[in-house]
């Protein structure tokens, strides 16, 4: 009998640290009231699959542990084997940040790991691609439709004249007319849709579609500034729709496929190459998550996490919202105290962006994380930071921000999966890791997207959806480390091109959403 089946059979239950006075339910279904576990504990009601039980009896107000840390606190009495849901968690205050220590506990070094390589795109800039795409860049999502339009001549009719170049990417956004272009906050979408053209998998090959008439002009949007470097691009890389010389839409069509075919006529001379591991450039992300993401998939991304920061190369992790109630666990680890400083700024800035709106952190997590069994954003956050590991935290970037240093990097963004893709985009990622517990087909054109369930139960269910099953550390079947390599090796197949994600083959692609702070005129 396997193991999977077995859990069925026999009650189980995750207890992730000695202190922990709570524990998540591992059998699928859950389990029913009277339900004794091999410790002799007896649930007092149903619970379901994710959700968490008391170990011990907790008093009103009193706290509740998980992962050694406080999650909440009890709205009421809960007794020994009671179904402890979100609605009797009080969500405790987040970490006063002026108060955390800094670079007090910096890990050491890894020992080094060598040997190991993938088949990627050098580009002329040093940096290295997991695709070779052409991306086309525009300065205003007035242009959206004509560029799709294009898009699709171009697969039906160019690429097959290009068998080097895997495919073409219409780089649009909500941006670029319509907003306060000289607002302080408007550097974030400009700086994103600038760094989204040097993507390494576009391969330095940029060209611009602008109308004519928009706030963010083609100029402008390619213009270099303190923290992005500028963009070099003769005029006839640009093609403007209202210019004089288009008479008619399809003039305009003309146009974009002229500087578009020149593009791909460089681009199908690249050749996949063998490069060191440390050139990856690699994004780790959770959405859709659940109780099972901070004890399974996002542990064994951590540890993969730690295996490519032995190779050298780039690791980021994202999402503010989710980190900032467990920033007091990230902040002892930064490599000095200029990488805190920045860590903190940026969690202020975000505080005071959700105060802005009138909200706060409590807006997540969604009702599908509840769902799955997360009572709140802290029991959230505290297992999201198990993506980045247990390397030092060598640069903090702010969103769109492109980095300056290899390791692991924090990369601030938005925790809305759509958004915070679209910004590690711009940060430079060419291969994203997606762990989820509840299920997502979100994807990305222009990186390979790695899915990874945090349970058996969805990886079975969704069989052609998921990439990796980490629901087999829950039944006992694998350790996080077995999981972490066997994520690893499939990182380095899907940026030599030899593996195809599940989101790749069915061609199953989101809209990029740059995030704009900035207010909308």
């Amino acid at each position: 009998m396997s193991v999977a089946n077995r859990i069925n059979e026999t009650p189980l239950y995750i207890k992730v640290h000695p202190q922990d006075n709570v524990a998540i339910v591992v059998n699928n279904n859950g389990l029913a009231k009277g339900a004794i576990f091999p410790c002799g504990l007896t649930l007092l009601e149903h619970i379901p699959q994710g959700h968490k039980v008391a170990l011990q009896s907790i008093p009103a107000g009193g706290e509740i542990l998980r992962y050694g840390e406080v999650i909440g606190f009890a709205l009421r009495d809960i007794p020994r084997g009671n179904w402890i849901d979100e609605s009797l968690v009080i969500l405790p205050p987040a970490p006063e940040l002026a108060t955390l220590p800094l670079a007090n506990q910096v890990p050491a070094a890894l020992p080094p790991l060598e040997g190991y390589t993938f088949e990627g795109y050098r580009n002329a800039d040093g940096s290295v691609g997991s695709k070779n795409l052409l991306g086309i860049t525009t300065s205003v999502h007035c242009v959206a439709g004509v560029v799709d339009y294009v898009v699709k001549i171009i697969e039906r009719d160019l690429l097959a004249k290009y068998p080097n170049v895997d495919g073409v990417v219409g780089l649009n956004h909500l941006y670029g007319c319509g907003v306060a272009i000289n607002a302080p906050a408007a550097v974030v979408p400009i700086r994103t849709i600038h760094n989204l053209a040097l993507n390494p998998n576009f391969g330095g090959e940029v060209m611009v579609v602008g109308l004519g008439c928009e706030k963010l002009q083609p100029e402008r949007l390619l213009l270099g500034t303190e923290d992005v470097q500028p963009i070099s691009l003769d005029e006839n890389h640009i093609v403007r729709l209202q210019d004089e010389k288009h008479v008619g839409f399809q003039s305009m069509v003309a146009d974009i496929l002229r500087v578009a075919e020149q593009h791909l006529q460089r681009l199908n001379r690249r050749q996949r190459e063998t490069v060191p591991a440390s050139e990856l450039v690699v994004g780790m992300q959770c959405g859709g998550s659940d109780a099972f993401s901070g004890v399974t998939a996002n542990p064994a991304v951590g540890f993969a996490s730690d295996l490519l920061v032995r190779c050298g190369a780039t690791v980021m992790f994202s999402e503010v919202t989710e980190v900032r109630d467990a920033v007091h666990l990230l902040t002892p680890r930064v490599a000095d105290e200029q990488v805190g400083k920045r860590l903190l700024e940026e969690m202020a800035w975000y505080d005071d962006y959700l105060s802005s709106g009138q909200t706060d952190r409590s807006a997540n997590p969604s009702p599908g994380n509840k769902k799955g069994g997360l009572a709140n954003v802290v029991e959230k956050a505290l297992g999201s930071i198990a993506k980045s590991g247990s390397s030092a935290i060598v640069e903090v970037l702010s969103p769109g921000q492109r980095p300056s240093k290899r390791g692991l990097i924090y990369a601030a963004t938005p925790a809305s999966d759509f958004v915070c893709g679209t910004q590690q985009l711009a940060s430079g990622i060419t291969v994203q890791v997606f762990t989820t517990g509840r299920g997502t087909p979100y994807g990305l054109t222009a990186v390979p997207v790695i899915k990874m369930a945090t349970h058996s139960a969805l990886a079975e269910r969704w069989h052609d959806l998921i990439d990796i099953n980490a629901g087999t550390i829950a039944t006992g079947e694998a350790t996080i480390e077995q999981v972490g390599w066997e994520l690893f090796e499939f990182i380095l197949a899907i940026a030599s091109g030899r593996k195809k994600t599940w989101s790749d083959q069915w061609g199953l692609h989101n809209a990029l959403a740059v995030f704009n702070p900035a207010p909308i005129t």
